[in-house]
């Protein structure tokens, strides 16, 4: 068994080394608030190093101004020998010799001498400054995130890893209509409609386990629930946070009910414009069409008599002839409609059809009316389509809505031109696109005109609206593509449209 050691000192010796170890200060001050004695500790919070260089007064004089009343009134507690359970610290701001200022949180207890009598008290003291610092930059911050929650225009949602909100803006109180006292701690799924409610802890857990990341500084389009159960679109955008051990999700959304319904309302007038452009060209092609189509009507009429002919003159001997005329009378009534029903599809407003095409047979239905009268001008047209071109996914009707503008364009800007020459080529482009090029001899592009050919209202024709490239420009950069022109080495224009080239799963389908 260890052996006790006796330490042979007196009671006066032993406080005063407590005294000096102590990392808190430590100061004895008489009924008239005057120093008694002040451990290590403390001189060296005050900033001297002998109890001697303390500057006179202390420590009323060291204590600022504004705390000199709680200072009294506490020290006048404990010469009174209060209950000590009500001797609850107080604080104090000194300011040592320097200058540096220290915040102290103190504590009194009454010093009685053996009779007795208090005569003064013990006063400790520790330096919460840091702490202070810490507690008042973290009080700022809060401030500031509230004060940024309240302002910030987009709704703002914070997680945790169980997906439970921790944080509501009031951006986001109003957009989806819960209040953020009701809705903190609750599980954030109930902001989505299903079925994405039911597998977005699924989501959080995956990330947390694989790291993967699928929505985390990407963002996307998604639908938020509101509180009455209205379902709307939304762009949500999402921030990962690490605190400590922690894991926090910041959602940032923005509402795109307004948007989505301006697209709505732009696309059905931008329909009802191609619309009404297909009808304009309908209608400067009515005479040219008039007569294409009576041509196979003539043709018919013409057969059909022949072939009645031969009948009241006897079919023995005949009938080679009589199956020529019946022949020639059934392809011609094909061509007759195969031009009304091509022209009734392109009249016809319809949706949005975007779907696998080969770009040979889109080509070849576009000249069935872009050519219409053509060859009565005196124009050659030549065509050529590589056969690695295959398909595109694309609008029947647009596609052949731009063709069919730039056809009759360039068949009018040939009018007075000697050579009258039209070019379709269909080629393989790079970046797995497919070029339509369209070439005229005619007389060009006026150099004025050559920056705002594509915009609205640019026009050189005298009762022109100026619209038709525009809206030949709107359709190609719907479908991805770009359209551009550029002069024909050989005199007159050339109109290139690039569109992308099916994908090939979307073969895979046809």
């Amino acid at each position: 068994m260890r052996e006790s050691v006796t330490i042979d000192t007196d009671r006066q010796t032993y406080l005063e080394a407590v005294l000096a170890a102590l990392p808190e200060c430590v100061a004895i001050v008489d009924r008239n608030f005057e120093l008694i004695d002040m451990n290590q500790a403390g001189l060296a919070k005050i900033g001297v190093d002998r109890f001697e260089d303390l500057p006179e007064g202390a420590p009323l004089s060291l204590i600022s101004k504004p705390y000199r009343r709680i200072y009294r009134e506490a020290f006048e507690s404990a010469l009174r020998g209060g209950d000590q359970e009500k001797n609850l610290p107080f604080r104090l701001q000194i300011n040592a010799v320097d200058g540096a200022t220290h915040l102290l949180e103190c504590r009194f207890a009454p010093l009685a001498d053996k009779a007795g009598i208090i005569n003064g008290a013990v006063i400790t003291s520790r330096d919460i400054s840091e702490w202070q610092d810490a507690l008042d930059a973290a009080e700022q911050s809060s401030s500031i995130l509230e004060s940024i929650l309240a302002a910030v225009p987009n709704a703002m949602v914070v997680i945790d890893e169980h997906g439970h909100i921790t944080s509501f803006s009031a951006a986001a109180e109003k957009l989806f209509g819960y209040q953020e006292s009701e809705i903190l701690g609750r599980n954030v799924n109930m902001l989505m409609p299903a079925p994405h409610q039911d597998a977005h802890d699924g989501y959080i857990q995956r990330y947390l386990r694989t790291g993967e990341k699928h929505i985390i500084g990407i963002g996307r389009t998604v639908e938020g629930r509101k509180k009455d159960g209205t379902i709307f679109p939304i762009r949500l955008e999402v921030g990962e946070a690490q605190i400590g051990d922690r894991c926090l999700f910041t959602g940032f959304i923005v509402d795109l009910t307004e948007q989505k319904r301006t697209e709505a309302e732009l696309q059905a007038l931008q329909g009802d414009l191609m619309h009404a452009s297909r009808l304009s060209a309908v209608g400067s092609l009515a005479s040219a069409l008039a007569h294409e189509v009576n041509q196979p009507l003539t043709a018919i009429a013409n057969y059909l008599s022949a072939a009645r002919d031969m009948l009241d003159q006897g079919v023995e001997g005949n009938e080679p002839l009589l199956y020529e005329a019946l022949q020639e009378s059934v392809s011609e009534s094909l061509r007759a409609g195969t031009i009304v029903r091509r022209l009734r599809e392109f009249v016809a407003k319809g949706e949005i059809n975007r779907q696998i095409l080969s770009i040979a047979q889109l080509v070849e239905d576009a000249m069935t009316l872009g050519l219409v009268g053509a060859y009565d001008k005196g124009i050659t047209c030549t065509t050529n389509i590589d056969p690695d071109t295959n398909h595109v996914f694309a609008d029947r009707v647009q596609i052949q809505q731009v063709m069919v503008n730039l056809m009759r364009n360039a068949i009018e800007a040939m009018a007075g031109s000697a050579d009258k020459q039209l070019g379709i080529s269909v080629q393989s482009a790079p970046g797995k696109r497919v070029e339509i090029a369209i070439s005229d001899t005619g007389s060009g592009i006026d150099p004025e005109m050559a920056d705002k050919l594509f915009h609205p209202f640019a026009t050189t024709k005298g009762g022109g609206m100026g619209l038709g490239l525009s809206i030949c420009r709107t359709i190609i950069e719907a479908h991805e593509g770009t359209i551009y022109a550029e002069p024909n080495p050989p005199g007159g224009t050339i109109f290139r449209i690039f569109l992308l080239k099916a994908a090939e799963e979307q073969l895979n389908v046809e």
